[in-house]
């Protein structure tokens, strides 16, 4: 079942991405996160249900499953601020082999751009993709933080492949 009902830079539903843009930075990596059935439940259930942000620190308001047109506000507690990311998930993918979303930045967001997470199914062996399309906000203070907010996505790329890791 493929749920899409905008137009998606980074087509979480498409094994292969070969994104056409300049204006972005962008950015995609897989890691092996886990093999078997249990995994696989468990890292989809989590996926579809924002684990794997707020398992990396973020909170996602409202606390409701991914579905596509769904506009939460994703925050985050950074040196006593808190730092509001608007977003709209514009695509979601949930097959036997294949389960993800994608969101592109609202107004308000710190970088403007899109962001996917994929889970894929290769034998028993489970993967998780990142891709991601960034450049820098249009509104001030964000826009000049652009470096730093580069910075900070490293730090949570490396807390979203481990999020999705079953804990035994």
């Amino acid at each position: 079942m493929k749920q899409q009902n905008e137009t998606t830079l980074t087509d979480p539903s498409n094994k292969s991405w070969s994104p056409s843009t300049d204006d972005y930075v962008c950015w995609e990596k897989s890691s092996y996160i886990g093999q078997g059935a249990v995994q696989w439940r468990w890292a989809c259930a989590q996926l579809l249900s924002w684990g794997i942000k707020t398992r990396s620190g973020f909170r996602v308001t409202p606390a409701v499953p991914v579905v596509p047109g769904q506009e939460p506000t994703i925050s985050v507690h950074v040196l006593g601020l808190t730092v509001l990311e608007p977003v709209r998930v514009v695509a979601v993918v949930n097959t036997e082999y294949r389960v993800g979303f994608a969101y592109q930045t609202l107004p308000g967001h710190p970088v403007c751009g899109e962001e996917a997470f994929i889970l894929e199914r290769r034998d028993e062996n489970i993967f998780l993709t990142i891709r991601s399309l960034t450049k820098p906000s249009s509104v001030m203070p964000w826009r000049v933080l652009f470096p730093l907010l580069r910075v900070a996505q490293v730090v949570a790329r490396l807390r979203y492949f481990r999020a999705l890791k079953l804990k035994s």
